[in-house]
């Protein structure tokens, strides 16, 4: 018999290999395969042992640090949550009216714009007021001039009513004369003490124009001063100038932090309080002429403050003569001018 068929593999007709070991693809005995169908006979082989193993398994992310793991993570926002945050705050709308600001409409930082006739002229003859700017039209400079002839510390700019009115609003009256000044210095009170006539305290009286007659009316009877409160009362402005008509530049204007305790200064510097008030006596200027008053007038609706009104020496009232229940109270700058009158009659 002839011996069985070796391939050129090295394997046998029986599908064993020369070793002993079973080959990856078994062969029919007799048959001879090429070298490249047994590399893809190994290849599939490989492939399908692949196929049952287990998957691989993804890659866990790394463990977060302590400080890390511990630290909350930030909140994400919605869009609509976005816009609401990124939004730019909706700013509040600019009061135009002349007493809500010290500076005044479109007046520089730290100045205020005066106005009317008497009001300008009083400021340019004022050594202690720095002025700025003088606005006149031809009449307005021919008024001022009259009432303070000229050289003056600041030279007028010609100009007109409608710039005017554009610059300090339409309502008001400046008669065709503005000047921006720097706000007056305020003296201590020591200094007010040291001049004669009885003194004004203003106990949250905030109408600019009530404060400019209460002035007008202190220069008219020699009043020492008036105290205002820092707070809840005007500031200066060219309204409060205008109705003081001069009298700002004249009187001395304090601002008190606490009204009570200004009378309680007052009162140490031998000043006799005097709260006026329907609720107590008649004022009468010769039971009070031999002392110094300090006249406290209270608010406009309110009149004054439970402290304000304790901490007076006494409260009086101004006499009415008409009978008439209807007008039982004045307006307060011009209750005032008749308690002025009354105390200058002593």
């Amino acid at each position: 018999m002839k011996p069985p068929h070796k391939s050129r593999s090295g394997t046998s007709g029986s599908g064993k290999s020369v070793a002993g070991k079973p080959d990856r693809a078994p062969q029919r005995p007799g048959t001879w395969h090429p070298p490249h169908r047994q590399e893809r006979a190994g290849q599939a082989a490989k492939s399908a042992d692949a196929s049952v193993r287990e998957p691989r398994r993804a890659a866990s992310p790394p463990a977060p640090k302590p400080e890390q793991a511990d630290r909350p993570r930030p909140e994400r926002l919605t869009m609509p949550q976005r816009q609401k945050t990124e939004a730019a705050p909706e700013r509040p709308a600019p009061d135009r009216s002349r007493a809500a600001t010290r500076s005044g409409p479109d007046a520089p930082r730290g100045g205020v714009w005066l106005y009317g006739n008497h009001a300008i002229a009083a400021a340019l003859a004022n050594p202690a007021r720095r002025l700025r700017r003088l606005m006149l039209t031809e009449e307005a400079e021919a008024a001022i001039a009259a009432i303070l002839p000229k050289p003056w510390p600041v030279p007028a700019e010609r100009t007109d009513r409608a710039r005017l009115d554009h610059l300090l609003g339409r309502e008001t009256v400046h008669q065709g004369a503005a000047l921006l000044a720097d706000p007056l210095p305020q003296p201590a009170l020591a200094a007010v003490l040291e001049r004669p006539g009885p003194v004004l305290v203003l106990d949250q009286i905030n109408d600019p124009r009530n404060v400019g007659a209460i002035l007008r009316s202190a220069a008219a009877f020699g009043a020492a001063g008036v105290i205002a409160q820092e707070r809840n009362a005007p500031e200066e402005t060219g309204a409060l100038a205008k109705a003081a008509s001069g009298a700002l530049e004249r009187v001395p204007l304090l601002r008190a932090v606490n009204i009570a305790r200004t009378l309680i200064a007052l009162k140490a510097a031998g000043c006799w309080v005097v709260g006026l008030d329907a609720g107590g006596g008649v004022l009468k200027g010769d039971a009070l002429a031999q002392r110094r008053v300090a006249l406290v007038l209270g608010n406009e609706g309110e009149g004054l403050r439970r402290l304000t009104r304790d901490t007076c020496d006494e409260i009086a009232g101004i006499a009415m003569q008409g009978g008439d229940a209807r007008l039982d109270s004045l307006n307060v700058s011009a209750a005032a001018a008749i308690a002025l009158y009354e105390l200058g009659r002593g």
